[in-house]
């Protein structure tokens, strides 16, 4: 059985084997678990003895097929969690992720079916990632970047690459969320912040802003 330290291991490395498409060094690991190095290498050892990852000194690590599925059922729970809070429990989408972290741990695959099938097999979680179905696929989501828009453009919110609660927050405060139409106005070539138009009010939005929105063109 995978323990619940093992779980986070592999969805970290999961996380950061898509970012830089190829193998995960140990740093990495050890930077994204917050721990030091040698306790990263003691955890990628145990999960290279269970078969879940393959790792080679100096040389990285990769998930083996039998540790992607296991990470990608932990993702696929904590998802399903966060659309079960915001949906049925009134949560806002900057409350969720901290109880999901709990509750993506729960053994039971029927439990999972159950709620899959109580939430009517929802595709997206409520900060737009897809949700993986039971047999680890992800559904495809056609989306960009809003800062790769160069030009006045009309286009849909459908999702946020930094899902911490203080940006979800600002994104609340300037009434910005899933399925909101965003107008790009205009584009500063030396900030390159924009101005946008959202609900009707005009706003001035940073670059960083924009590299975390994801959005869908008209």
């Amino acid at each position: 059985m995978v323990t619940l330290s093992e779980e986070n291991y592999l969805k970290a490395i999961y996380h950061l084997a898509k970012q830089d498409k190829a193998s995960v060094s140990t740093n990495a690991i050890a930077t994204k678990m917050l721990t030091k190095a040698s306790s990263a290498t003691d955890m990628i050892k145990k999960l290279a003895e269970k078969g879940l990852v393959d790792y080679q000194k100096y040389q990285g690590v990769h998930l083996t097929e039998k540790g992607r599925f296991a990470a990608v059922s932990v993702i696929r729970k904590h998802r399903l969690w966060e659309v079960f809070l915001v949906k049925k429990l009134n949560f806002s989408w900057d409350e969720v992720h901290e109880v999901a972290e709990q509750l993506e741990h729960i053994k039971s695959e029927k439990l999972t079916q159950q709620l899959d099938a109580f939430l009517d097999y929802p595709t997206e979680d409520p900060h737009g990632d897809p949700i993986p179905d039971c047999e680890g696929n992800l559904p495809s989501i056609q989306k960009i970047l809003l800062a790769q828009i160069e030009r006045a453009e009309s286009c849909i919110c459908v999702g946020v690459k930094d899902s911490t609660s203080q940006f979800l927050q600002y994104l609340d405060k300037h009434n910005i969320a899933l399925g909101t139409k965003i107008e790009v106005l205009s584009k500063e070539s030396f900030d390159e912040s924009m101005s946008i138009n959202v609900n009707k009010h005009q706003l001035t939005i940073s670059k960083e802003v924009a590299h975390n929105l994801f959005v869908k063109i008209n």
